[in-house]
């Protein structure tokens, strides 16, 4: 949301927030509505409420793009549609004539899949199909993985599997063994993938381990919806019991629950730790759920058609709501990051900027195999492997090569103990060798030079020498 519209942002939770407190003390209560909001706050942000009548095709999931710019519809009668929600500028719709479970954005707005009735479906911005992929069927919910670029999915038949999109292969399949697997979300910490269950439990699966990292009994009926805030400390989870459950993920252990007449059937919580929560066809939206028990919601509304799916949109204050008669977008102060990271997630990014994006983020891809419950772990050394691979190889050299050795201190030598007046000195009787060598081989030579003179000498004769 704009800075400029933030003050109104706060002026109108405040008034909500207080009308909902004099209501619980007995007095009178005035309403605030959407409309309202809208008119308090400037026209840009004003225009971020409205309304889309889709009575026909729905009920309808959503999905924003990671920058929050783009929005997609996904009907279960088969309509889909992309488009700029903020400018309404529609990018391309269509109905696949079968029914739709879900729909996510990948790494950029550029491609999208869709879980159809029988396969997973691959499609680009513009509605043309790229791929088919006949190994994901029945597919029912999905999550996608940015800094990992893996599309996680849980189906009907039981199975999770991990699809890496940069590759477009199937990393991993694993069957929970736990029936039908309609509960799905992403912690965004580890990226560990959170599975609702039937019979009460959530398990936490890596696409590393065949088996579930921990599992957890958080109700005594079916779990119908959890969410994961962005910090991965606390998850909001919702059952048959129609108790609303919040876990402290350190621990694992629950810190509130509360009971809501109908039950939740969706939850989603914001970048400032918001939590929605769909009942019915009623949107509750409930604030610092992790410090208490949540009494009273922050704001309400209600919506035409049972609501199907709930998101926030990044680094902006609304709600996406998708019901029965279509979709709302739904104005909720301070529920959005005022502030974003260009080189990060970059809502006014031009085409060359999101290329460029594109292959930085390829390049910085993180393996399938570093997700774990703790990922400060990645950065610590592994003390036992270290103490064993140390000790082989003292066997193997006989000493202990990173033993200290006992500190000797140097004498500094001065004058002519210096280490130049040593080092020329040195260099003196190293080549005083070579003198005597090179002097006795000229003795040598004019030794022998003098004998053959003598030689020469005696051999000439002279017409004197008969007087000898």
């Amino acid at each position: 949301m704009a800075n400029a519209s933030s003050d109104c942002f706060h002026q109108a939770g405040y008034c909500i927030q207080q009308s909902f407190l004099e209501g619980d003390e007995g007095q009178d209560t005035c309403t605030i509505t959407q409309k309202d909001i809208a008119e308090a706050v400037d026209i840009t942000s004003g225009s971020k409420h409205f309304n889309l009548f889709l009575n026909q095709f729905g009920p309808y999931r959503i999905n924003y793009s990671r920058n929050g710019r783009h929005l997609l519809l996904a009907g279960q009668r088969g309509h889909v549609a992309s488009f700029d929600w903020q400018t309404k500028k529609l990018s391309c719709e269509m109905n696949v004539m079968e029914t739709v479970g879900d729909a996510k954005w990948l790494h950029t707005n550029s491609m999208y899949a869709v879980a159809q009735r029988h396969w997973l479906y691959i499609y680009d911005s513009l509605g043309v199909e790229l791929h088919c992929i006949k190994k994901f069927n029945d597919v029912l919910r999905m999550e996608f993985l940015p800094y990992h670029f893996l599309l996680a999915t849980c189906s009907a038949a039981g199975f999770l599997q991990y699809l890496d999109v940069s590759v477009g292969k199937e990393i991993a399949a694993t069957c929970a063994k736990s029936g039908r697997l309609n509960v799905m979300c992403q912690n965004p910490y580890n990226a560990v993938i959170h599975l609702g269950h039937h019979n009460g439990t959530v398990s936490l699966w890596s696409p590393s381990v065949k088996e579930p990292l921990v599992k957890m009994l958080c109700h005594s009926g079916a779990v119908r919806a959890m969410s994961v805030d962005k910090t991965g400390m606390y998850m909001a989870s919702s059952g048959l019991d129609r108790k609303l459950t919040i876990f402290d993920l350190r621990t694992y252990r629950p810190l509130h629950s509360t009971l809501l007449p109908l039950g939740a059937g969706s939850l989603c919580h914001s970048q400032k730790g918001l939590l929605a929560a769909g009942t019915g066809d009623i949107v509750q939206v409930y604030k610092d759920t992790h410090l208490s028990a949540p009494r009273f919601p922050y704001m309400c509304l209600q919506v035409k058609g049972p609501i199907h799916g709930l998101q926030f949109c990044p680094y902006e204050d609304v709600l996406g709501v998708g019901h029965g008669g279509g979709f709302t977008s739904m104005i909720v102060p301070g529920a959005g990051e005022a502030n974003f990271d260009a080189l990060e997630c970059n809502p006014y990014e031009s085409k060359k900027q999101r290329q460029e994006w594109e292959v930085k983020a390829l390049l910085e891809k993180i393996q399938p195999e570093l997700i774990t419950l703790d990922p400060t772990q990645l950065g610590e050394v592994d003390v036992l492997t270290m103490e064993q691979k140390h000790k082989e190889k003292v066997e193997r050299l006989g000493f202990d090569p990173q033993e200290k050795r006992r500190f000797v201190p140097r004498r500094k030598l001065k004058g002519r103990s210096s280490a130049g007046n040593l080092l020329r000195r040195k260099k003196k009787v190293a080549y005083e060798e070579k003198r005597q060598q090179i002097r006795k081989s000229i003795q040598v030579q004019e030794k022998q030079k003098q004998n053959s003179e003598g030689m020469k000498s005696q051999n000439q004769q002279s017409t004197l020498d008969r007087f000898t």
